[in-house]
């Protein structure tokens, strides 16, 4: 029998608890199609009218993305760009669905556990970055404490084979606890450091992250926002194709940010 739209949503929604979190965003389906019927699904990390016209191109019926369309307290007028944006998805009739925050937080498919588990990182059960009422990321240990060239050389090929802007640390500086939390989360470092770890992995820093890197006496990696957040969404086009029988592709765009 061919899956529908709403059956793959209702099992995105209940696989990743979504609707347990407080997110900055509606949770789940933002953008009804005009086909319920789902032969193709398409994976990417935001959207814009290039990653809509390239779900086109792939034939998806249904786009799911880890930034959606639409954020709490932003501008709900349509303006020019809104209106191209929607326009690919009305013209192809293509359903658009955003997970964000249980995307990040799942012990499976989450970004920041797909970062831990490839880093070798055996997790520990320390709470860390709570947002949206949950702890989203994770503290983990190597079982033997590596150089941080080393360890900074090994994210940076996880995330893309970019180099990882380090912040904090030395040449002498040893790396065994690790915080991690994908994306924006520069500003949980100072729990990171409360929490014992040598170095915090996000995507992005702020103004003061270098400062606070240096006063906690901890390691912040950034290795790119959008880099660090293609994994979880990746993972769960291939977890419905796998569950539902549908064709998956994952929309790998360039982003250094």
């Amino acid at each position: 029998m061919p899956a529908s739209a709403h059956d793959i949503l209702d099992w995105a929604d209940t696989l990743l608890d979504a609707h347990a979190f407080q997110d900055y965003c509606p949770i789940g389906l933002q953008v009804a199609g005009r086909t319920e019927t789902v032969e193709v699904v398409a994976t990417a990390v935001s959207c814009t009218r290039d990653v809509f016209e390239r779900a086109a191109a792939a034939g998806a019926q249904l786009l799911m993305t880890h930034h959606g369309l639409f954020w709490k307290g932003t501008s709900q007028v349509i303006d020019p760009i809104m209106r191209e944006r929607l326009g690919v998805l009305f013209e192809h009739g293509i359903t658009l669905a955003g997970y964000h925050l249980p995307l990040d937080a799942h012990p499976a498919i989450g970004n920041n556990a797909l970062i831990a588990d490839a880093l070798g990182l055996a997790r520990t059960q320390l709470p860390f970055a709570v947002h949206g009422g949950r702890s989203i990321g994770l503290v983990g240990e190597l079982s033997a404490p590596v150089g941080l060239d080393t360890f900074v050389a090994q994210v940076g090929e996880l995330t893309g084979g970019r180099t990882p802007l380090v912040l904090g640390g030395g040449a002498d500086t040893q790396v065994t606890r690790v915080a991690v939390c994908s994306g924006g989360a520069a500003a949980d470092i100072a729990d990171a450091a409360a929490l014992g770890c040598d170095a915090f992995i996000t995507g992005e820093p702020r103004e003061d992250s270098l400062a606070f890197a240096r006063e906690l006496g901890i390691v912040l990696v950034a290795a790119g926002h959008h880099a660090t957040e293609t994994f979880g969404i990746r993972a769960l086009g291939e977890a419905a194709a796998a569950e539902f029988g549908v064709s998956h592709t994952f929309l790998d765009v360039d982003n250094p940010v």
